[in-house]
Parts: structure tokens; C-alpha cells; sequence
């Protein structure tokens, strides 16, 4: 097997357009603990994910549990300030929440009340789509997730893995230029997640969203993305960006090749030499 691209500096090809989707330049977020202490989160973190037009991006951060991970990802969306540095999608400097971002949690963030179409439906709601137009639109997407048949249940009716299938296409319904998805599979026992994983693919093939994925689940960034950016642990940077080789398939199957393994190996190789320390997860 060949071995992944691992280029010395974490910046990517800029591929088909000279814009990347997602660029973070020399960030440093900090904030201050119950203690009243401040905690540097993340710092002169840099990357770069490629623009490509009509297919989108999976892009994976993986690093050990509270490394900074989320915070990135928090100051992506908008829902932070960074001390210093910036965020930019498609060229522009993100400054606070848009609708061109959307947010997939670990939690499930579903309205108790509403039923799962209702729960999609939401964001068109606030835009102001007609009511038939949104049940059409909802309808199409709750169908893509495999959730056809709950469309009218609600959500204390449903597993937790159904509930993270709402919040998915409550997602891509609005259709963001970037999906950020943190752990959103962590709470999930090992058969549900594996499940989970393939359905994300699956759905996002028929999308042209990028997708920023949090993981410290080494098996889950290697099925899962096209390009993983390996960080430290806290304060977060950027230690190494790995190209994901074509695999023949992204089934279950796939987690048993040589290719696979291989890969997986690689990217452990590079934690150890890396002296990248904390809580990893290698398989289910």
C-alpha cells in the first residue's frame, strides 16, 4: 500500500479554485476556567481545506479529548470570538453565526414537542418557506436518513441513533456551504455508530456540502475522511494533515482491508512520534 501525503506544512492544495472553502489563519482562542484561570484552547492554529465545487470535503480533526478540538470548531461557526487570528469560508471573514454553517452536536438538540418532520422543518420555518414547500422539502431529506417512517413520531419515541438522523437532515435542509459535526456519534453504542458513519456518507454524496467532523476516534477519521488534520493536545495546533487514500469502498467491509489498517497504522505512527498524548479511541 502506498502511504498517505503527509506534507510537512498543514496547508492544503487550493485543487479546483483559487478560494479555499475554510481557511484558519494563525488562531489563538483562550478562555478562563471556573477557577478564574486562563487556559490558552488553541494556538497559532493554521489550515487550509480545499474548495471543490459539485463535490464537497470531509475533513476530520482528530486529536485527544479536550484538546481544542471543539473550540476550532466552535469559532468556525461563529459561536466564539478568537483572541487573535481568523476564520474565513469561501474568502470571507467569518464574524458571528450564519446560515451558510450548519451544527450537528453529540446532544440530541430535537424539540420535545415537535415531530420529526416538524423538527426539520424548523429552519425553513424561520425563513419564511410555505408550509407545503417545507413538508415537501422535509419529506425528501427525512426519506434520504432512513426515517421515512417516523416522519409524524416524536422524538422521545425514537433511539438515540434515529434522534441523531433528525438533527442531521434538520442540518442539511437548510443547505450550509459547511456541515460541522462534533462527535456527533460519540454517545452512540458500537453497532448504531458504525451504522451512523456509513449513513453520513451516503447522505452527503447526494449533498455538495464540506464537512468539518471532531473525532478522537482514529478508525472513525480514517472511514470517514478525505483529509484528516492531526492537532495536538491543548493548546490545540495543527501538527500534520493527512491525505486519506481512495479506498474501493466505504462500507463495514472496508475496516477489515489491508489498505485500511494500514492507514490507521500510519496515522498512530505519527501520534507516537508526535508524542501526541491523551484519550484516543481506536475502533468500536
Amino acid at each position: 500500500m502506498s502511504e498517505p501525503t503527509v506534507p510537512a506544512a498543514p496547508q492544503a492544495s487550493l485543487g479546483a479554485s483559487s478560494v479555499p472553502k475554510l481557511e484558519l489563519r494563525d488562531l489563538y482562542i483562550s478562555y478562563t476556567d471556573r477557577a478564574g484561570r486562563t487556559v490558552q484552547a488553541v494556538e497559532n492554529a493554521n489550515l487550509t481545506v480545499t474548495n471543490k465545487p459539485g463535490v464537497g470535503e470531509l475533513a476530520v480533526f482528530l486529536g485527544p479529548s479536550g484538546c481544542g478540538k471543539s473550540t476550532i470548531l466552535k469559532a468556525v461557526a461563529g459561536l466564539l470570538t478568537p483572541d487573535s487570528g481568523d476564520v474565513f469560508l469561501d474568502g470571507q471573514k467569518v464574524e458571528g453565526t450564519g446560515r451558510d454553517r450548519g451544527m450537528v452536536f453529540q446532544s440530541y438538540t430535537s424539540f420535545a414537542w415537535r415531530t420529526v418532520r416538524k423538527n426539520v422543518e424548523y429552519g425553513l420555518e424561520l425563513q419564511g418557506v410555505e408550509a407545503g414547500e417545507r413538508k415537501k422539502q422535509a419529506d425528501a431529506i427525512i426519506e434520504q436518513v432512513g426515517l421515512k417512517d417516523f416522519a409524524d413520531s416524536l422524538p422521545r419515541q425514537l433511539s438515540g441513533g434515529m434522534k441523531q438522523r433528525v438533527a442531521i437532515a434538520r442540518t442539511l435542509i437548510n443547505k450550509p456551504k459547511l456541515v460541522l459535526m462534533d462527535e456527533p456519534f460519540g454517545a452512540l453504542d458500537p453497532g448504531t455508530r458504525w451504522g451512523m458513519q456509513t449513513l453520513i456518507l451516503d447522505v452527503l454524496q447526494k449533498q455538495d456540502n464540506t464537512v468539518l467532523f471532531v473525532t478522537h476516534d482514529v478508525e472513525e477519521a480514517v472511514f470517514l475522511a478525505d483529509v484528516i488534520f492531526v492537532l495536538s493536545a491543548r493548546p490545540a495546533r495543527v501538527l500534520h494533515r493527512i491525505e486519506v487514500p481512495y479506498f474501493e469502498s466505504r462500507d463495514i467491509q472496508v475496516k477489515r482491508t489491508n489498505q485500511f489498517k494500514g492507514v490507521v497504522d500510519h496515522v498512530m505512527e505519527l501520534l507516537h512520534t508526535s508524542k501526541v498524548q491523551g484519550n484516543f479511541r481506536v475502533g468500536l
